[in-house]
């Protein structure tokens, strides 16, 4: 499996990524992006089965993102790893087609919880 990592922190994006071996991920071919915009234009490239993503991001945030991409036919599973997770955003983020909201600080078991259906450990 093919998982995108974006986030504009590099250092938010090693520990999805830690996280995500520690939930039994590891074994994936994962990318990384800095901002919705280099991970719409990694999408067309690296054609991802599972895109992680940060909502608050330069350039181009994660809603836009997801948008952009379900605008353009793209229907890669989608979930948010974000700070924030009020109902609002949990709602919008389901409304474009997002699988799930995981709020930072995480847990491998609500990786596991939220992607369980999506992934194999």
């Amino acid at each position: 499996m093919k998982i995108l990592v974006t986030d504009d922190s590099r250092a938010m994006r090693m520990i999805v990524i830690r996280t995500m071996r520690q939930a039994g991920l590891g074994k994936n071919e994962i990318k990384e992006a800095e901002n919705g915009r280099q991970g719409f234009e990694t999408c067309k490239d690296f054609n991802p089965d599972l895109i992680l993503s940060d909502w608050n991001m330069p350039e181009m945030n994660g809603i836009e993102f997801l948008k952009a991409l379900r605008a353009s036919g793209n229907t890669t599973p989608f979930c948010f790893v974000t700070s924030e997770g009020s109902d609002e955003m949990r709602e919008q983020a389901l409304a474009a087609g997002a699988i799930g909201l995981i709020v930072k600080p995480f847990t491998a078991e609500a990786f596991m919880d939220t992607l369980g259906t999506v992934v194999s450990a």
